[in-house]
C-alpha cells in the first residue's frame, strides 16, 4: 500500500487505527484546504515567535507515571458529578479552545472536569483524543497518565495514552502499558498491540548502542514555551523558509521554464534542519564558519526540499535556523520535539501537511542519519528512515535513502516536455556539497551570515564547476552560485572550465544572469 492510498480516504472517512497516533474521540480536523497554485518570488525569511529554548542534552526517559488519585476538593465542598450536558458542553468547549491554540484556556476547563467526572471512561479517551489530534501530546501524559486504570477505563484511552508515551520516545513507559493492555485478554485489540509492539521495536533499536539517541520532547504549556531546539539558553533562532531550490532566486523571470506552475491538490511538507544530538559545544559551533557536519544538516533537507519541488504533488519548503542577530547559523543540539512542530506550523504562513524531521551523529568514522516523517493533522509520527555511511560508500547510502523517501511519498516528476526533468544526481554527496554552499551565499547575499562564514565556502566552488555539466538543474545551479559569489567578492567565483548543459533552458539563464 502506497502512500497517498493510506491518506487519500481521510478527507471523507474516519480514521484508521494506527499505532503511532493518538485515536481521537471527534472527528479530527479536516486537512488544511491547498494553497492556490504558483510560486513564490522569493524566499520567506520569518522570525518565528516563540523560537526561545533551553538546549537539550540528550533523552531524557521519564519513569512510567505512577498512580494518583484526582486533586482534593477544598474543605467542605465536595465536588458535585456533572450532568451528562454539563460534561459534554465543557469538552466541547475545550476542543474549541485547542483549535484556537489556547492550550491554557483548554487546561483551565480540564481541571475542574477531571477533579469531578476524572473516573469517567469517556471523558478521558476524549481528553487524551483532542490533546493527542492538536498536538500536545506531552500534556496527554501529565493529565490522563495519573489517572488511567486499565481495567475501569478500559483500552481506548490506554491507547491513547501508550501513543503519545511512543510520540514522546519514552520506552520504558511505552513498554509498561503495553504489557497491561496485552493483559487484558482482549482478541479485538491484538492485532492493533502488535503493531504497537512492532513500533516499540523500531524505538529502541533507534536508540541502542550506535544509532541516534532520541529527545523526549516536552510540552510547555503554552504559546511562547520551548521551541526548536536552541544552541543555548535564551538564543532567539530565526527561521528561514526557503520555498524553491536554493539555488532558483534570481531565474524568477523564466521560472515557468524551470517549474510549472502547480495544480490545487498538492501536499504542503516542510522540510527541516537536522539535529546533531549529543554535542557539548552547540553554541561554540554555531560561531564558528561551518564544518562538514553542519553543512550536512542544512543541505540534506534542501536537497529533499528541491527533489519535491519538482513534483505536481507537492509544495515543499525547507527550513534553516540563523541566530537572530548573530548572523551565523544555529546548532540544534535535539532533535525537534511535537511543540516546535506545532510552531512552526502556526508560524508558516501556508498550511502544512506534513513536516520531515532527523538528525545527524558521526559514530567511529561513519556518518548517521534518521529521518521522521510527521503528519501534522495529528502531530504522528508516520514513517523513520535511516542510513549509515562512510566517505567510500556516502553516494551509495545517500541515494538509496533518497529513493526510500521518495518512494515511500509517492513522488513523481512532471510531465515530460514541461518544465526542467528532474534526475537524481550522479553524486549525491557532490550535490549536498554544493546545495550547501549556494545557501550560505544565498543567506550572505541576504546580510543574514558574517562574511567570514560565508567566505568559508568558497572551497566548494570547484565542486560546483565540476558538477554543472550533470544536468540542467546543475548547471543552473552553478551560474546562480557564480552570480552571487561575485557580488559577494568571493574567490573562485571565476573559476574557469565549467561545462555546462547546452539547452534553451540553460542558455536562457546565462543570458539572464550575464
Amino acid at each position: 500500500m502506497g502512500f497517498f492510498d493510506r491518506f487519500r480516504s481521510r478527507r471523507t472517512e474516519p480514521t484508521p487505527a494506527n499505532p503511532s497516533s493518538p485515536t481521537p474521540s471527534e472527528k479530527a480536523p479536516g486537512t488544511a484546504p491547498s494553497p492556490a497554485p504558483g510560486t513564490r518570488p522569493d524566499a520567506a525569511l520569518s522570525a518565528a515567535p516563540g523560537l526561545t529554548a533551553a538546549a537539550t542534552s540528550g533523552p531524557t526517559p521519564a519513569a512510567v507515571p505512577s498512580p494518583a488519585s484526582a486533586p482534593a476538593p477544598a474543605p467542605n465542598t465536595a465536588p458535585q458529578s456533572p450532568t451528562g450536558a454539563s460534561v459534554a458542553g465543557t469538552l466541547l468547549a475545550a476542543r474549541e479552545r485547542l483549535d484556537a491554540r489556547d492550550l491554557a484556556g483548554a487546561l483551565a476547563l480540564y481541571e475542574p472536569l477531571l477533579a469531578s467526572a476524572g473516573e469517567r471512561a469517556d471523558v478521558l479517551v476524549t481528553i487524551s483524543g483532542d490533546l493527542g489530534s492538536t498536538g500536545h501530546v506531552a500534556t496527554i501524559i501529565e493529565l490522563i497518565a495519573p489517572r488511567y486504570d486499565a481495567e475501569r477505563h478500559g483500552p481506548a484511552t490506554g491507547l491513547n495514552l501508550l501513543q503519545a508515551y511512543l510520540a514522546t520516545r519514552n520506552p520504558t513507559a511505552a513498554r509498561h502499558l503495553l504489557d497491561i493492555l496485552f493483559g487484558l485478554g482482549r482478541p479485538e485489540l491484538e492485532e492493533r498491540l502488535h503493531g504497537f509492539s512492532n513500533a516499540l521495536a523500531d524505538l529502541i533499536e533507534a536508540e541502542s548502542p550506535g544509532m541516534i539517541p532520541s529527545s523526549a520532547p516536552t510540552d510547555a504549556g503554552g504559546p511562547g514555551g520551548a521551541a526548536a531546539p536552541a544552541p543555548s539558553a535564551g538564543t532567539h533562532i530565526n527561521l528561514v523558509t526557503i520555498s524553491q531550490p536554493i539555488w532558483f532566486y534570481g531565474l524568477e523571470p523564466i521560472s515557468e521554464r524551470i517549474l510549472p506552475a502547480k495544480g490545487d491538490r498538492i501536499r504542503r511538507v516542510a522540510f527541516a534542519q537536522l539535529a546533531l544530538p549529543g554535542i557539548t559545544d552547540a553554541a561554540e559551533r554555531a560561531r564558528a564558519p561551518e564544518d562538514e557536519l553542519g553543512r550536512l544538516c542544512r543541505a540534506l533537507p534542501l536537497w529533499l526540499a528541491e527533489t519535491f519541488s519538482f513534483s505536481p504533488l507537492y509544495a515543499p519548503i525547507g527550513t534553516l535556523g540563523v541566530v537572530d542577530g548573530a548572523q551565523h547559523y544555529a546548532v540544534f543540539p535535539a532533535e525537534w520535539s511535537t511543540d516546535n512542530l506545532r510552531q512552526l506550523v502556526e508560524t508558516h504562513s501556508q498550511p502544512l501537511d506534513y513536516i520531515v524531521t532527523g538528525a545527524l551523529r558521526r559514530v567511529t568514522g561513519d556518518t548517521e542519519v534518521i529521518l521522521r516523517v510527521w503528519e501534522v493533522r495529528k502531530f504522528r509520527e508516520r514513517k523513520q528512515f535511516m542510513a549509515r555511511w562512510n566517505p567510500a560508500t556516502a553516494d551509495t547510502a545517500l541515494a538509496g535513502l533518497h529513493e526510500q523517501i521518495r518512494l515511500f511519498m509517492e513522488w513523481r516528476g512532471f510531465p515530460e516536455g514541461q518544465g526542467v526533468a528532474y534526475t537524481p544526481p550522479p553524486s549525491p554527496s557532490a550535490w549536498l556539497e554544493v546545495l550547501a554552499a549556494s545557501a550560505t551565499c544565498f543567506l550572505g547575499d541576504k546580510g543574514l551570515l558574517r562574511p567570514d562564514h560565508v567566505a568559508a565556502v568558497a572551497p566548494l566552488f570547484s565542486t560546483a564547476a565540476q558538477t554543472a555539466l550533470g544536468s540542467e538543474s546543475a548547471s543552473l545551479a552553478w551560474l546562480t552560485l557564480q552570480d552571487r559569489a561575485r557580488r559577494l567578492s568571493l574567490d573562485g567565483a571565476d573559476s574557469g572550465g565549467a561545462l555546462l548543459v547546452d539547452s534553451p533552458v540553460v542558455g536562457a539563464a546565462r543570458a539572464l544572469l550575464g
